[in-house]
């Protein structure tokens, strides 16, 4: 296809996946669901899962292979933007008011669902086909512990906003351990790929800039921008430039961290979280938010879904092995955080609704495995296991909730947060 071609089918692409989202959530919402889950059952529903299934012919005119050039790096865009406009509404103040909860949590959300994954890693990789001969034992443990013990971020960064919990400690808890999962995830990844490589080189860099990474953002360039911030709060508006500067850094740190191997929403989100409360973060989030989520998330999600095929589960055994790897995680993932947060002394609402939120994998998990397959560590009847093992941790997540937490909402507001200046705080 010329760049023209590529340029008007994007075009329509973007009509059909906005679409067919807004249909998909008109269904979602009757059943309690936040939009977000209606858009990544929208990805996967136009992917080879149902349109590729039923209707190749029509799916591959939609998405033929070349268009995936231009759908990639919008759908990256996408969800680079919107995880800085959560870094935005992260409260950095909370956590380390409850750092022992989120810490404690993030270990609990790590350390028992690793165990259990590993534990079928081992299994499945002596008693059944689902690793690739080349997948070492080593390998096939550690790969199946960090895809059971990652967190859907940017779903629980969605769903935290759908229900109106961004600050709160419920909220904040819950994103500040998502984050310590997923990045601790992905580590366990590079660990994988570098054994797979032969050369731990990769680990070494992913692992170590990832630290620096933080380190210099919070120690170097937030007190830089929280300066800035000041100036800014005492002009009552962010100019246009000051806009493009604040993208212009959002960029960079995604594109740090997509080079060291831990992903572009890392990157992003860290960006948005060391920008200077005030008048900043109020104006980002009214002229980026609306735009992004609306626009550029659900080709995200799409993305993703055209490259998810849950009908290579054919075999009863196949969907034996899937409803343990679900158990293992809802298990694993769910109660260890909620008595991780009930030891650090949260209520039993708090600590429950968290650890539903938690418990929600999304297309983090997709994105993990779908490297995993790609680099051959995983079979497709494997991959297909783990798709299925996500979807069900997210679409469990809203009513689960609402059944353990909503009708016994805490009566917590958010926390004010501390300001660079006497500027109003709206959005933050």
């Amino acid at each position: 296809m010329t760049n023209l071609q590529l340029a008007v089918q994007f075009f329509f692409q973007i009509a059909v996946i906005l679409g067919f989202c807004q249909i998909v959530g008109l269904v979602a919402k009757r059943m309690g669901q936040p939009q977000v889950v209606a858009e990544m059952i929208a990805g996967v529903l136009l992917g080879p899962s149902l349109l590729g299934l039923f209707w190749p012919n029509a799916s591959a005119g939609l998405f033929p292979k070349d268009s995936m050039k231009v759908l990639f790096p919008a759908s990256q865009l996408g969800l680079a933007t919107y995880m800085f406009v959560v870094g935005l509404e992260f409260r950095v103040d909370i956590v380390q008011k409850r750092l022992r909860s989120a810490v404690a949590v993030s270990v609990a959300g790590m350390v028992v669902p690793f165990a259990l994954g590993g534990l079928l890693g081992w299994l499945f990789h002596a008693k059944t086909s689902m690793f690739p001969p080349k997948t070492s034992l080593t390998e096939a443990v550690i790969f199946l512990g960090a895809s059971m013990c990652i967190t859907a971020f940017p779903m629980l960064a969605r769903i935290i906003q759908f229900k109106k919990l961004s600050g709160t400690t419920m909220g904040t808890v819950a994103l500040g351990a998502g984050a310590i999962d997923d990045a601790a995830a992905w580590c366990l990844l590079a660990v994988v790929l570098a054994s797979f490589d032969g050369d731990y080189r990769h680990a070494v860099v992913n692992i170590g800039g990832g630290i620096a990474y933080v380190a210099t953002v919070f120690l170097v360039v937030r007190p830089l921008m929280a300066r800035w911030g000041r100036a800014v709060d005492r002009a009552g508006t962010l100019s246009e430039s000051g806009l493009v500067v604040c993208l212009m850094v959002m960029a960079l740190g995604a594109w740090i961290t997509d080079g060291i191997g831990l992903h572009a929403v890392f990157g992003a989100f860290v960006m948005g979280a060391a920008m200077p409360r005030g008048v900043v973060t109020r104006d980002l989030q009214a002229r980026i938010e609306p735009l992004t989520v609306a626009l550029l998330l659900p080709l995200f999600f799409t993305y993703s879904g055209l490259n998810t095929q849950i009908g290579l589960l054919d075999t009863a055994k196949s969907w034996g092995f899937a409803g343990v790897v679900l158990l293992a995680a809802v298990g694993g993932k769910g109660i260890a955080c909620w008595l991780a947060a009930r030891a650090t002394g949260l209520d039993n609402r708090q600590a429950l609704g968290i650890g539903t939120l938690m418990n929600a994998r999304g297309l983090m998990e997709l994105i993990i495995i779908n490297v995993g397959l790609q680099r051959g560590i995983i079979s497709p009847t494997l991959f297909a296991t783990l798709v299925i093992m996500a979807v069900v941790t997210t679409l469990m997540a809203s009513p689960i909730f609402e059944w353990l937490v909503g009708k016994h909402r805490p009566s917590e507001e958010p926390e004010t947060p501390v300001v660079n200046s006497l500027a109003p705080t709206a959005g933050t």
